[in-house]
């Protein structure tokens, strides 16, 4: 492990976010397959076919095993297990043709297909909640509280109108008490808050009533961080070959002023630099007690590649065995609740723009090798495979579970053909997501 993370400090950021994404679905995705695969197993169905990424036309390798053949495709959007008998993405047409043979799928119990098909979704939400307590249970937790960063937050002025001020620190929000300070955009965003105790800087304790649709308001206004800790604006760091660095700013200068614009603390600096993309500006700092001025031309996203030193403390907490089982559960119950309550945002204009695919992915992993960070990201991916599998899509494993519901209850199986249809209609719909979800990453990536 500490050779793999000495090996990958010396790679380009790009390239350690595409080997952790890459390692992580590939785990996730045969964790997944497996949990079709076993309850297969156990009720006897044959399963002819067990594959990581697709091997359209050709595999990479392939080994037949005991009855299944095991291979690694060419094409990495995923991976699948064929059972025999079942209309699946395969579109087997000669197989379903003939008649039932009791090892396969459309032979076996209503109930053994329905446990079969949410076997994938188990796994992944199961290992994601199990990832969670590994994680806290070995690095356990941080958070920040009020007492940590005494400068308290720099407020958007959308906040400051209910009655927020620069500098309040967060005591409790809807009445209980609030750990983790920097947490508080997130519950804004994706949870019921209906009102937040702060204690100014002058001393005073106030409770602000929260509006009920705060979290539609930031999202249309673009005010996704209306609490920004405040810090000094002094570099920790300069990344090499980026603006800043190519201008000759160093770690340990103190900003004054970019484009003839005071800069007090750094919050301050970001609304300047996005105004001026690209455009030359001039920024003056102290240097070892002197004061000194360079031109410096942020990048087409308003970025100068710094980032400052932190004002405030963080804390960890440490969890037992116990503890960090009921810590994790709770994490990943919260994890699945936010990300399916992001989704009200997604179903408008400006939300199905923000619809990313492996690039916004990719992302969630850090810049340099992080086993937490790695572990963390698997665990939310896993999360999120499981709720996106889950939907009622034919094609997905949430509309095999939908039919097979409908035959539980009706107690008659849909007709095949009927099958075949919206099998692949669930399938042009997935393709039709997967393009668009990253051409929305590559717009992004070329003209913002």
């Amino acid at each position: 492990m500490c050779d793999l993370k000495f090996e990958a400090e010396r790679m380009d950021p790009f390239l350690i976010k595409a080997i952790q994404l890459l390692l992580s679905l590939s785990l996730l995705i045969v964790l997944h397959e497996f949990g079709h695969f076993i309850p297969a197993k156990l009720f006897k169905t044959r399963v002819e076919k067990f594959y990581l990424f697709f091997d359209v036309k050709f595999a990479l390798f392939k080994k037949k095993i005991g009855g299944t053949e095991y291979g690694l495709g060419w094409l990495p959007l995923g991976g699948y297990v064929k059972i025999s008998g079942m209309i699946d993405e395969s579109m087997d047409k000669e197989q379903m043709a003939l008649p039932p043979k009791p090892w396969e799928f459309r032979s076996k119990p209503a109930w053994q297909r329905l446990i079969i098909m949410l076997g994938g979704v188990t796994v992944n939400l199961v290992l994601g909640f199990l990832i969670y307590m590994m994680v806290l249970f070995v690095w356990g937790s941080s958070f920040v509280g009020p007492d940590d960063m005494p400068q308290g937050f720099a407020v958007a002025d959308e906040f400051k109108a209910f009655g927020f001020e620069d500098g309040d620190r967060i005591l409790s929000v809807n009445g209980e008490e609030f750990e983790n300070s920097v947490d508080v955009n997130r519950y804004l965003f994706m949870r019921d808050v209906n009102n937040i105790t702060v204690i100014h800087q002058s001393g005073e304790e106030e409770t602000i009533s929260i509006p009920e649709d705060i979290g539609s308001q930031m999202f249309q206004e673009g005010v996704m961080q209306p609490f920004v800790p405040i810090q000094n604006a002094v570099l920790d760091t300069v990344v090499a070959d980026l603006a800043a660095s190519k201008a000759g700013l160093k770690k340990g200068d103190s900003l004054i002023s970019v484009n003839k614009q005071e800069i007090g603390y750094w919050h301050e600096l970001a609304p300047i630099t996005a105004e001026n993309k690209e455009k030359e500006v001039e920024v003056v700092f102290k240097r070892d007690g002197k004061i000194m001025s360079l031109m410096v031309t942020p990048d087409e996203d308003g970025l100068l590649g710094v980032s400052s030193k932190r004002d405030f403390n963080v804390q960890t907490r440490k969890y037992g065995l116990g503890e960090s089982i009921e810590a994790g559960f709770s994490y990943g119950y919260w994890t699945l609740h936010d990300y399916v309550a992001q989704f009200k945002y997604v179903f408008t204009a400006k939300g199905a723009t923000q619809v990313g695919g492996f690039g916004a992915i990719g992302g969630l992993f850090p810049d340099a090798w992080d086993w937490q960070g790695f572990w963390l990201a698997t665990a939310l991916i896993s999360i999120i495979l499981a709720f996106m599998n889950i939907l009622p899509i034919p094609a997905l494993d949430g509309g095999h579970v939908m039919f097979l519901l409908y035959e539980i209850i009706t107690g008659k199986a849909p007709n095949e053909k009927f099958m075949e249809y919206a099998q692949m209609l669930g399938f042009f719909i997935l393709i039709a997501l997967v393009l668009f979800a990253n051409g929305n990453d590559l717009y992004r990536w070329l003209f913002e």
